[in-house]
């Protein structure tokens, strides 16, 4: 599987990475209904097993529970892989989420990951989401002392703007960032990517296939038969009129997924990993079958006619 360089790091890090979004499970906010941990399990290993050599996290996925299962996975593996978890959003008693980037709460955020993954460092540490925006310089300043104590390598952001990243940069230098990136997503395209490839920010994409939508496996049935704590009901794009014209848009794409010899999953991953800016693209599996097919997706190469063919479309 090919490896690129992340940012001004030295990690290397495969073009696919496995996200652990929904295997955080089902029950609170922002969950994907229910999943089975032996499957989780079972993916994660797959994934390690077929050359994906980092892992993506988070506290936030399944309050918790996410950091849980990927510790359980990795902990009899003799070589673990990269792994990148975030801080800032928080739980209390009750399951409520909030935001947090006060110095203690960076610290404390820290020391339960590490705890929960069962390792010594994080390869990459993220602030999930830049909020409170007044508290990201409070925030990233702890990362970075973090960094010189040696319980994190390298330090990341998750859904920055330009402006904010230039805030942190004067404090210390950005390994990465992780925007969203689809193609029913392109906001990074007006400014993130360029800004990102001239200052030697690595940049990993998250939802390539739009929360599974980019798969040609929805169908408005399937919508409406969702998980009533399956966050993808509330999803604007999983709404009419967006949802009609998302299945449409699949659709279309089947002839030049066909003509690669590829699946849709396959097609919408390679197309996002065709920017030069783009290190990785961040893959969720909830089953070995679901992270073997999109692994895959790392050696395709689009050609410029399909390119152009997808942004027609697009443009529609």
């Amino acid at each position: 599987m090919q490896t690129r360089k992340l940012g001004y790091s030295d990690l290397n890090i495969t073009n696919i990475g496995l996200g652990t979004w929904a295997i955080g499970g089902g029950g609170w906010k922002f969950a994907w209904g229910p999943q089975d941990d032996k499957e989780s399990i079972a993916a994660i290993r797959k994934a390690i097993d077929i050359g994906i050599n980092w892992i993506d996290t988070a506290a936030l996925y399944g309050l918790g529970h996410s950091e849980i299962v990927v510790g359980k996975a990795i902990k009899e593996m003799r070589e673990k892989p990269i792994i990148a978890t975030k801080c800032c959003r928080r739980w209390d008693e009750k399951r409520r989420i909030f935001n947090s980037l006060k110095k203690d709460s960076v610290r404390s955020e820290v020391e339960a990951s590490l705890k929960r993954l069962k390792i010594d460092v994080i390869d990459l540490y993220q602030i999930h989401h830049p909020s409170p925006d007044e508290e990201i310089e409070e925030g990233w300043e702890t990362i970075a002392t973090l960094i010189k104590e040696g319980k994190i390598r390298y330090g990341g952001v998750s859904n920055f703007s330009v402006e904010q990243l230039k805030r942190v940069q004067l404090i210390h230098p950005v390994a990465s960032l992780q925007p969203p990136y689809s193609m029913l997503d392109r906001g990074i395209e007006d400014e993130l990517l360029d800004y990102c490839g001239k200052n030697n920010i690595g940049i990993i994409c998250y939802s390539p296939m739009y929360r599974g939508l980019l798969t040609g496996k929805f169908s408005k049935e399937r919508v409406a038969g969702l998980p009533n704590d399956d966050h993808r009901r509330k999803n604007i794009q999983f709404q009419e009129p967006q949802l009609s014209a998302n299945l449409k848009l699949v659709e279309s794409l089947i002839p030049i997924a066909e003509k690669n010899n590829i699946t849709l999953a396959q097609l919408a991953i390679a197309w996002v990993l065709r920017r030069t800016e783009v290190t990785s693209a961040i893959v969720g599996a909830r089953n070995q079958s679901q992270i073997q097919e999109t692994a895959a997706a790392g050696d395709v190469k689009l050609a410029e006619d399909d390119i152009k063919s997808i942004e027609e479309l697009l443009n529609i």
